[in-house]
């Protein structure tokens, strides 16, 4: 997966318009752009019928070739605020290879103040747009934005979606001849459905004939302006056929919209937003007296991406993640709930200095680069060992505030006080029981208590371990205000946050007491020793007494591939006699469906990523549960479904 990341090179002519330089062609006409985009896309596929006559809680599917300036999203959105139902959903997916920046979107949409609803919040969210899945979402959760960073012919295969609607736009065929290509009508058709419709300016001969091989219906019907002729077109070729059974879609839960979600740490309140901005009225169950009481519950955590220049499914994830999270934090007060003072990596050997030499080639500037030890001092405001590699975008969060935020929703009901100790189906609904105490029922169940979605039968195959970490709290002093970012090396310490200073994070892979010790604060200190001597005189450290030092302890929850274990749950015993045979030739597909545990999913096994992982994992649940576009690649919501580990007993033995 390329990582590298190229934004559209823009000249501005003396109307104010924008032209590519890459594509040698203007993104719209002068005038006219609007309503070229009305009649050629919204007319021709006939969206406002369509999403007149959707129904509460139906969500219409738009998917689009070439975001440029987000014009026909924000015509679609538009016209779905005037039509649909107030309950009805709007999910845009759409691919970009070179997105505006900030700089230029913002001065190509202010063309169109009439847009401003639209255009504004887009604006205020339009960060951290990195290459891969980029989530957006807008109007409470009405409006789903999917961009998709990357080359059209790398980026929809990765999709997994049902399209409704196709803007096949981007620049002429003339002008970007490897977008229009047989293998992209391909993928056109995979994602289809009967009844996908499509529209387009291009009515050349060959486009025409290759769509109609796809499996499109096409005709040319009157243009507008200078466009004497357009195209639209119906999909009538056949399904694409069935993935494999194990990662295939559960049916969607019928019913009432009610969920249950067993957990208020970060990974369950954002489930519960996810579900309740798609019109679900979702009871969260926390067995302590408030949300964040676990992991979730340190003054700062950081937003670090731990990243690989291969570009695996974990380094995909981060990546998409990181840029969803940066987005949620735009809603918390910057300070005192977050903020993005950056990330230092410190290169602390020669090992790790050239590790951070192939990342830096492999990824953007924007998002990451390297600094000499005089640049890495100048920006952390303390003296260093080294430089190290910057995250500009990065930064810590207070994840109490985060996880308060997204639980403030008036579709969901916090109860505490409430330890779920067993799952039982009856009648298409879970139930969950303290004893014999029935505390809640609905037909779907999130699990998302961390390692404790093993006490549950249905997750108890799963391979999750407990790794203890305690932090330190360190009062801030006037010389130790001077830390402008984060640094870390082996621990990380953050810059101040109401007088005090996180310090952290121990590793302790027995211990199952979350006690304080002495001699974990001890560790921290000598953490904070490596990362910056000149820091910890700042702080006084060594007139500190360490037992009277502050902090807490806390689990992370964590898998073998460090992955996170998200989406359905089938029922193991059923699996492994469904799939028996891969043990003996693991290349056969049985005809067999899933046995899936209906309604019933997890979201858990996030480490010490959970602040980059959590909340578009909550995303991904929705998805599977309301039948809607993956927020990730196929292949890397494969990486983190719950059944990759069933498949690799039955292929491996173990």
């Amino acid at each position: 997966m390329p990582t590298l990341l190229q934004h559209a090179q823009i000249d501005w002519d003396d109307q104010g318009r924008p032209h590519s330089r890459h594509y040698d062609d203007v993104y719209f006409a002068v005038n006219e752009g609007i309503e070229e985009t009305k009649h050629v896309f919204l007319g021709q596929t006939r969206l406002a019928e369509r999403f007149a006559n959707l129904a509460p809680h139906a969500c219409t599917v738009i998917g689009e070739t070439g975001f440029g300036t987000g014009m026909n999203f924000f015509c679609a959105w538009q016209l779905f605020d005037q039509h649909a139902h107030s309950d009805a959903r709007l999910h845009f997916v759409s691919v970009e290879k070179y997105p505006l920046d900030h700089a230029d979107m913002a001065r190509a949409v202010r063309l169109w103040p009439e847009l401003a609803a639209y255009t504004e919040p887009l604006l205020e969210q339009y960060v951290a747009v990195h290459p891969g899945f980029q989530q957006f979402t807008f109007a409470g959760g009405r409006v789903t934005l999917t961009l998709l960073i990357g080359d059209v012919l790398e980026q929809l295969p990765q999709l997994d979606a049902q399209i409704d609607v196709w803007f096949l736009d981007g620049f002429a065929p003339a002008k970007n001849p490897d977008m229009w290509t047989p293998e992209l009508f391909a993928q056109l058709a995979r994602l289809s459905h009967p009844g996908t419709v499509l529209g387009t300016f291009t009515t050349t001969g060959w486009v025409r004939r290759s769509l109609v091989e796809a499996g499109f219906a096409m005709k040319k019907v009157p243009g507008i302006g200078k466009k004497w002729e357009v195209m639209s077109g119906a999909y009538v070729g056949p399904l694409p056929g069935p993935c494999a059974p194990w990662y295939a879609r559960p049916a969607v839960t019928q019913g009432p919209r009610e969920a249950l979600v067993i957990g208020a740490g970060l990974a369950g309140s954002s489930s519960a937003a996810s579900l309740a901005r798609r019109g679900w009225q979702v009871t969260v169950l926390e067995r302590h007296e408030a949300p964040a009481q676990e992991a979730s519950g340190n003054p700062q955590g950081v937003l670090y991406l731990k990243l690989s220049a291969h570009g695996t499914a974990l380094s995909q994830m981060i990546l998409s993640g990181f840029g969803y999270t940066r987005r949620q934090l735009q809603r918390l007060q910057r300070g005192r709930d977050w903020d993005a003072c950056g990330v230092l990596q410190l290169a602390f050997d020669s090992k790790e200095a050239e590790r951070q030499g192939k990342l830096a080639a492999a990824f953007d500037h924007g998002l990451l680069h390297c600094l000499a030890r005089a640049e890495a001092e100048a920006i952390a405001g303390v003296a260093l060992p080294g430089g190290g590699l910057f995250y500009p975008e990065g930064g810590w969060v207070h994840p109490p505030a985060l996880c308060q935020q997204q639980l403030q929703h008036p579709g969901i009901r916090v109860v505490t006080h409430q330890d779920v100790l067993e799952l039982r189906k009856v009648d298409e609904h879970w139930q969950a029981w303290a004893g014999d105490q029935l505390l809640a029922r609905a037909p779907v169940v999130v699990l998302a208590g961390a390692a404790d979605v093993l006490r549950f039968e249905p997750c108890a195959q799963l391979p999750l371990k407990r790794i203890r970490g305690q932090i330190t709290r360190l009062p801030a002093t006037a010389s130790s205000q001077a830390l402008r970012t984060v640094v870390c090396a082996e621990g990380y310490v953050a810059p101040p946050r109401e007088g005090e200073h996180t310090l952290g994070a121990s590793f302790d892979f027995h211990s199952e007491d979350l006690a304080p010790t002495v001699a974990e604060h001890q560790g921290n200190l000598a953490l904070l020793d490596e990362i910056s001597v000149d820091l910890a005189q700042r702080l006084a450290v060594a007139e500190l007494d360490p037992e009277q030092l502050q902090g807490r302890a806390a689990f992370r929850c964590t898998s073998p591939d460090y992955l996170p274990i998200v989406g359905p749950i089938a029922d193991a015993q059923a699996f492994t006699e469904a799939y028996a045979v891969l043990g003996r030739d693991a290349r056969q597909v049985p005809d067999v469906p899933c046995p899936w545990l209906g309604g019933l999913y997890v979201n858990s096994g996030h480490g010490s990523r959970g602040l980059i992982t959590a909340p578009l994992s909550g995303e991904l649940v929705a998805a599977w549960v309301c039948g809607e576009p993956l927020p990730l690649p196929r292949a890397v919501a494969e990486a983190c479904h719950p059944n990759r580990f069933g498949l690799r007993r039955l292929i491996r033995g173990k």
